[in-house]
């Protein structure tokens, strides 16, 4: 579990982050929504550690990140597994390499353990063992996804941070990749924090949603009480396509 308590985060006077507490719950997909500029990835940002914030409190199971020591962000960074929009995968490295890569660096185990465990994850993520050997480039978009999600778990970790993860997807394929991500979160009671402005993924997975406008948290909830809130501001941001206006309507 990661707790926010009342995180201030400001650049040059101007305040991103005012006062935003939110609970992150273990075996759930957290999504972090809002509009352009609602301060949502400086938010995600300062839960990983990336932004210093200005004050409040982020604790990992109880463990305050502002008050550790090198050492022990070191390994809380053994904990931590990263899904990047756009993948990011290693250009110069095969499908296999670049899950191997976090092992080689932080695991103490023997070669022939991590291409195990390397193995173990790129078949969780339903990736043939025939394009283990094959550059990034010469898989699909939805490959790359599968193998960035087995990158990411290949340490083991306890918090799950993925940035936009549908970025540049096909719909069907994007419904592929929520619910393997929601899979994994549940599988192995993951802390899975999701940075999101897709709506589908918002219906389909958010099991614990926090909605940011303007630097606060307006709103929080499942995606089950999206459908019944009289909250103005989220229901002018989730239903604001024709689409979904008639599915809240289909559903009050």
């Amino acid at each position: 579990m990661i707790e926010a308590k009342d995180i201030v985060k400001s650049f040059d006077g101007n305040v991103v982050l005012d006062h935003v507490s939110a609970t992150l719950r273990d075996g759930e997909v957290n999504m972090i929504i809002g509009q352009s500029g609602s301060g949502k990835t400086v938010f995600m940002k300062s839960l990983i550690g990336l932004h210093t914030i200005d004050s409040g409190q982020i604790l990992y199971d109880g463990r305050d990140l502002a008050k550790m020591k090198e050492r022990e962000i070191r390994e809380l960074h053994r904990e931590v597994g990263m899904l990047f929009q756009g993948s990011a995968l290693f250009d110069s490295m095969t499908v296999m390499e670049n899950v191997l890569f976090p092992m080689e660096m932080f695991s103490r185990q023997t070669r022939e353990e991590m291409e195990e465990r390397a193995a173990f994850c790129l078949r969780r993520v339903e990736m043939p063992e025939h394009v283990w050997h094959l550059m990034p480039s010469e898989i699909s978009g939805g490959q790359q996804k599968r193998v960035a999600i087995a990158r990411a778990i290949v340490l083991e970790p306890k918090y799950l941070f993925c940035d936009e993860p549908n970025s540049g997807l096909d719909p069907k394929t994007s419904l592929v990749i929520d619910a393997l991500i929601q899979d994994i979160t549940r599988e192995y009671n993951i802390c899975t924090i999701v940075n999101s402005h897709d709506m589908n993924s918002i219906m389909e997975i958010g099991d614990n949603i926090i909605f940011l406008k303007g630097g606060k948290k307006e709103w929080q909830g499942s995606r089950h009480e999206i459908m019944s809130s009289e909250n103005e501001a989220l229901n002018d941001f989730v239903f604001a396509s024709d689409l979904f206006k008639k599915v809240k309507q289909a559903n009050s």
